[in-house]
């Protein structure tokens, strides 16, 4: 089974990020994922704009799918975003990297980027492997 194959039958009960919130998962290997999510109407907060807690969840689950490979359970203890950009879509790419890889402890970099490149968000995650 491919690291993708795991994450997609491991997560598919993640009701929130993948069946409410509408991400799609893009690839997953050893200590990386990428997820995708199509805006659209409920994304969007006030001003038209992607609501910051989409943007959020899009880089906690991409940060889920990343640091729990088989056989691991990973959960996040801190996290902090940078807002830089207001995104409108139509659709955004999250990317999880590792930075640090410890016995109990680990560290990400998420990215949020728009189709044409454009970064929206920066997120630093820190989890604690159980």
């Amino acid at each position: 089974m491919t690291p993708k194959e795991y994450a997609e039958l491991y997560f598919k009960n993640d009701r929130f990020a993948m069946q409410t919130t509408g991400i799609e998962i893009v690839d997953v290997d050893s200590q990386y994922a990428k997820c995708s999510l199509k805006i659209d109407g409920r994304h969007l907060n006030a001003a038209g704009t992607v609501m910051g807690g989409a943007v959020f969840t899009l880089a906690d689950f991409t940060f889920a799918l990343a640091s729990n490979p088989e056989g691991q359970w990973t959960v996040s203890v801190s996290s902090t975003i940078e807002y830089l950009n207001a995104a409108k879509g139509p659709v955004l790419y999250c990317e999880a990297k590792c930075l640090k890889n410890g016995r109990s402890v680990c560290f990400y970099e998420m990215t949020v980027t728009e189709p044409n490149g454009k970064v929206i968000a920066r997120i630093l995650t820190n989890g604690f492997k159980k």
